[in-house]
């Protein structure tokens, strides 16, 4: 654990106290980014100009790659000032970050008031969430590991994900919820503000919640570590975490973020769709700390390897079935059997890039490069997917998933295994 010595133990005594504080953050930015991608298809006719409602998507998706390309900043810029500052401190400053950019985007004019005006707020209100949740995820994930027991980094790990998957399971009920309340005129025009409104009140809640968090890294008094120092002399771990970040992220923004917007594309009723997401999100939640228990017993590499090569093999054929139309039960079917294998990865992957990087520079460590993997590959995943169905090729985008996953594989059966060794200072 990093920083051992009296002032950081009483972290791995609070357990269920420090969970919640790293997992209410993630809570907040992961709902603000998916409440984007699941309203997206009301406000994007409201901010972007033009008639062509695929071509208003695409741009509303475009804009939320942008976003992701300020993760990796954010990463390293606040990932350096969590290990310079430490983590609570630094925690504290990103989830009020994240509930401005959440009430930017409630309250963004149209573009039939401002003109060009509108997207360019819209485009500002994501750049700050980037930055933010590049350096939310850089500090969360070193304090959840460092407050884990001996043994137990793969369970604490977990709620990484189960918080994620918390916030995505409110974005999608209350999408669902004003979809049927609400008429598509009502929605058009003001009921897609809501749930931005409801992400800057999550926020103000982690802010409370975190007062109250221990914690885990003192910083050393001098010679603290500078900006680059995490790349510099740590280089092997930077690309290690992006070898083994690659098939992750792919596969976990597709499934959990393009697949109800996938699935609309290909005809399939709208309510249906984001239905069949919520009850997968609350299951995918559940069993994450039942894989990452498993991983401390098993290790993380056989998790991780069955996670790719099943992904591997069966994106294509499972995109393909959802075009075909399939029935309520069938598409629940694929999508559940997708949540299981997925887990193998988001279960762990906190404990991983810990077990991977010094403590002196994890945060930025762990930032930088997982940030920088996750701009370029699942950041552009719901871009990428419906720039292939605009062109009429919606099959190419289980191609490419299934490439970036071989590439993940072979980075997992040559990795060490990190599930028993202590965590560096």
């Amino acid at each position: 654990m990093s920083g051992q010595n009296t002032d950081v133990i009483p972290a791995q005594r609070r357990g269920a106290r420090q969970i919640l504080a790293a997992g209410i953050g993630n809570t907040a930015e992961w709902y603000d980014w998916y409440i984007y991608s699941f309203l997206t298809r009301y406000f994007a006719p409201q901010i972007f100009p033009g008639d062509n409602a695929l071509a208003q998507t695409l741009s509303s998706f475009a804009v939320f790659a942008v976003g992701f390309f300020l993760r990796p900043i954010g990463g390293l810029l606040i990932g350096a000032l969590a290990d310079r500052w430490g983590r609570r401190n630094t925690l504290t400053l990103t989830i009020l970050t994240m509930g401005a950019a959440s009430l930017i985007i409630a309250i963004t004019p149209t573009y039939a008031s401002v003109g060009i005006l509108a997207p360019v707020i819209l485009v500002f209100a994501r750049l700050v969430s980037g930055l933010s949740i590049g350096g939310e995820f850089a500090a969360n994930t070193t304090f959840l590991v460092e407050s884990a027991p001996e043994g137990r980094r793969g369970f604490y790990s977990s709620f990484q994900y189960v918080s994620t998957t918390i916030g995505q399971l409110i974005a999608s009920g209350l999408a669902t919820v004003l979809t049927l309340t609400l008429t598509s005129s009502q929605m058009n025009s003001w009921g897609w503000r809501i749930g931005f409104a409801v992400g800057a009140l999550i926020a103000l809640v982690g802010l409370w919640i975190r007062r109250a968090a221990v914690e885990t890294h003192v910083p050393p008094v001098e010679h603290k570590p500078h900006l680059f120092e995490a790349i510099v002399r740590f280089p092997k771990p930077s690309l290690l975490i992006i070898g083994v970040t690659i098939a992750g992220t792919i596969s976990y923004y597709t499934w959990t973020t393009y697949l109800p917007n996938y699935a609309e594309q290909n005809k399939v009723d709208p309510s249906m769709a984001l239905l069949i997401s919520t009850i997968s999100l609350a299951f995918f939640g559940a069993i994450q700390p039942l894989v990452g228990s498993l991983s401390d017993r098993i290790g993380r590499k056989p998790l991780l390897i069955i996670f790719a090569a099943a992904f591997a093999v069966g994106i294509v054929p499972g995109l393909a079935l959802i075009r075909s139309g399939p029935s309520f039960g069938g598409y629940l079917l694929i999508s559940l059997l997708g949540m299981v294998l997925l887990s193998g990865f988001t279960s762990i992957s906190a404990a991983l890039n810990a077990e991977i990087v010094p403590g002196r520079v994890r945060a930025a460590g762990i930032g930088f490069p997982y940030s920088l993997t996750v701009a370029l590959f699942g950041g552009t995943a719901p871009f990428i997917g419906t720039f292939f169905a605009e062109r009429g090729n919606p099959g190419l985008f289980g191609w490419w998933v299934a490439l970036l996953c071989v590439v993940s594989l072979v980075v997992y059966i040559v990795m060490p295994e990190t599930s028993r060794k202590p965590l560096a200072d």
